[in-house]
């Protein structure tokens, strides 16, 4: 019953890692889907998220609007931190009920936790492995202005946002280089797949 944390930069080939391990068995538990779910309207989480910084971070329908609070906390550490304060607790509590339950289903089960901010917030948490998905700063720069759509600026102030590649390496027990070929990227996941579900 092993349980993996994939973590990575924007950009870096974190979902395509993801959807490989899925395709093989594991279940994912994605942290992104679940910040969504715990600021739902009405919810305790956007409750105070609107205390704290006001009802411009929500929309007419009582939604959180995420632009906005994006715009107030993008750049200030301050502010980063107040939010991730109020988010990271509620998520942590979420997580940790899912993945209990995916091993109540299935105590031989392949769980991976798919996580963009691990190295910011769960770098104190115990994995029986973390993988992290890297690719070069200039790929995750292409893949940004060429997929997502983003201004060339905006996508390195973006990836300058997130904690440098080598902390998050630090952290890694596997590093998926996800900067070649799509075949190359699955030939490590299936690596990975093997390495975890070999027999002890």
């Amino acid at each position: 019953m092993p349980l993996l944390a994939l973590t990575g930069g924007i950009a870096s080939g974190k979902s395509t890692i993801a959807t490989a391990l899925a395709d093989h068995g594991a279940v994912v538990i994605d942290a992104d889907a679940i910040v969504r779910e715990v600021q739902a309207p009405g919810s305790p989480v956007l409750e105070a998220i609107a205390a704290e910084f006001g009802s411009a971070v929500l929309r007419d329908d009582g939604a959180l609007d995420r632009p906005a609070l994006g715009a107030l906390v993008f750049g200030h550490r301050d502010r980063l931190a107040a939010l991730n304060a109020l988010v990271h607790p509620a998520v942590r509590s979420e997580s940790q009920r899912r993945f209990d339950e995916a091993f109540a289903a299935d105590p031989d089960a392949v769980v991976v936790y798919d996580v963009p901010l691990l190295a910011e917030a769960r770098g104190g948490d115990t994995w029986d492995l973390v993988v992290v998905a890297h690719a070069p700063v200039e790929e995750r720069v292409r893949r940004l202005v060429e997929i997502r759509g983003l201004s060339e600026g905006d996508a390195r102030a973006r990836i300058g946002s997130q904690v440098g590649d080598e902390e998050r390496l630090a952290l890694a027990d596997v590093v998926i280089d996800t900067g070649t070929t799509l075949d190359a990227t699955r030939q490590q996941v299936d690596q990975l797949w093997d390495r975890v579900t070999r027999p002890r």
